[in-house]
């Protein structure tokens, strides 16, 4: 009889340990003011996107739905040159039809089928007058519900690449990188943001045939620099293709096509290096690092940053320099 008292006295924490487990623990978070989101950009000779939206809860859940009532309409949103102002006017992609979706896929860079299910407004105008300008400041000016936002970005006049190319590194065939050769000015303080996009039409036998390879303009992780190491120098860099938000291409899928982050011989590319300032450098290098750690605990710390005073995100100008190279 007295051998078993351990067993029972086991048996019984065992129990404890079981029961434990399956307590439910509720926590009430506290209600919080919303938190609003001001994504814009204004490109040397092209209209300005603005998108406005509320931060969504860490602990909500993310879905289409979720994500169209994220960008919010019936904002008043207004730019300013220095000079003129202009109210830009609301477009949401619910008051369009069918037909006017794939227009709307050329502007705002998602794929119709996407604008399809979602409802996403958007703040441009269609003034001609109202394209960015180098050399130009543009302030913008947002008022949602009782908040107010307030972002200035500058386009900066864009430097040309000496020369660009396409090229297949190693053995990868038909695959390769984007490559350039490059000279900085010497004036310290030049900053800069890569893009490219395929404008050549899918083949018969791919899935999306009949369809352009990129609805826009895309930039791939680690697409900012600046000239801190390499002011005034000549210097070649390469860049692998980005991959557009929300793409169901099956090009673009990381781990199971060997052509994802790649472009490919028979490719017509339009490549654009754009000259950025130095808050929005600052903001898009916080947002890749945070994109490239995927939460690792070795990655060195960052925060966000933004150039929105009242609110979150990124009011961003883009000088243009511009080339098509054909991959061969």
């Amino acid at each position: 009889m007295k051998r078993s008292a351990p067993i029972a006295t086991f048996s019984i924490v065992l129990l404890c340990i079981i029961t434990g487990c399956q307590q439910q623990i509720e926590v009430d978070l506290p209600e919080v003011d919303p938190v609003y989101v001001v994504e814009g950009t204004i490109v040397e000779g092209e209209a300005p996107i603005v998108f406005v939206g509320e931060a969504v809860g860490y602990f909500d859940p993310v879905d289409a739905n979720s994500i169209g009532q994220a960008f919010l309409a019936g904002a008043s949103v207004h730019l300013s040159d220095g000079t003129t102002t202009v109210e830009l006017d609301e477009l949401c992609t619910s008051d369009l039809p069918p037909e006017l979706l794939e227009s709307a896929e050329e502007i705002l860079g998602f794929p119709d089928t996407l604008l399809a299910e979602l409802d996403l407004c958007v703040y441009t105008s269609f003034d001609p007058a109202w394209r960015g300008e180098a050399g130009t400041t543009y302030a913008l000016d947002v008022t949602v519900a009782d908040a107010s936002m307030q972002a200035t970005t500058s386009i900066i006049p864009a430097v040309p690449v000496d020369s660009a190319w396409f090229q297949s590194p190693g053995t990868l065939d038909s695959l390769g990188l984007m490559y350039a050769q490059f000279t900085d000015p010497d004036t310290i303080g030049n900053a800069y943001r890569w893009f490219a996009k395929r404008i050549n039409v899918r083949p018969e036998w791919d899935p999306l045939a009949g369809q352009v390879k990129d609805a826009d303009f895309i930039a791939p992780l680690g697409s900012v620099t600046d000239d801190a190491f390499y002011n005034g120098l000549s210097f070649e860099f390469s860049a692998f293709r980005g991959v557009a938000a929300g793409s169901t291409a099956w090009d673009d899928e990381f781990g199971t096509s060997p052509e994802a982050g790649y472009f490919k011989a028979g490719d017509t590319v339009v490549v654009r290096l754009c000259s950025i300032d130095e808050q929005v450098f600052l903001a898009i290098r916080s947002y890749e690092t945070l994109i490239l750690s995927q939460g690792s605990p070795f990655a060195p710390p960052a925060n966000m940053i933004t150039n929105v005073e009242g609110g979150i995100g990124l009011w961003a100008g883009y000088g243009v320099w511009q080339d098509t190279v054909i991959c061969q």
